[in-house]
């Protein structure tokens, strides 16, 4: 009884491995047909309004005028940026652990916490003592840098 099953396992694979086959061989003549029908291929490609490639040429009416003189290249100076030089910031040492070498500092204005690192201090500091600061996205928050004591 074993012995059929296998062979018709065997059977059923020879079959399915036929059929594959056979619609290979059939996508094949269905590309060198399409190829008799135009044997040069798509003469010119365009590129639509969403980026993708199509045969027909796009309309002039969606077509955008782009002053050349208006394009940037590169990366703009930091002053074209627009951005400020960060402000140091005050506020208190709440707490700080010299063994692990972080702690906290709380802002003077808003009451926010903001971590520091022993790394981010330019003096030796202790709880309670009032400090300057910069901030720096971290990888959770902003963190304290650039500490100094006033």
């Amino acid at each position: 009884m074993a012995k059929s099953q296998v062979t018709f396992n065997k059977i059923e694979k020879e079959k399915k491995r036929l059929k594959k086959r056979e619609e290979k061989q059939k996508k094949k003549e269905a590309r060198k047909a399409l190829a008799k029908e135009n044997p040069q291929g798509i003469q010119f490609a365009y590129v639509d309004f969403n980026g993708n490639l199509t045969d027909t040429p796009p309309d002039p009416n969606m077509k955008v005028k782009v002053d050349a003189e208006s394009i940037e290249l590169g990366i703009p100076k930091k002053e074209d940026r627009g951005e400020e030089e960060p402000t140091a910031k005050e506020g208190k040492v709440s707490f700080f652990d010299h063994s692990k070498g972080f702690g906290f500092i709380l802002d003077s204005i808003n009451q926010e916490k903001y971590f520091v690192h022993v790394s981010g201090l330019l003096d030796e500091i202790q709880e309670n003592d009032k400090v300057t600061y910069e901030l720096e996205r971290g990888q959770k928050g902003m963190n304290a840098v650039r500490v100094k004591k006033i």
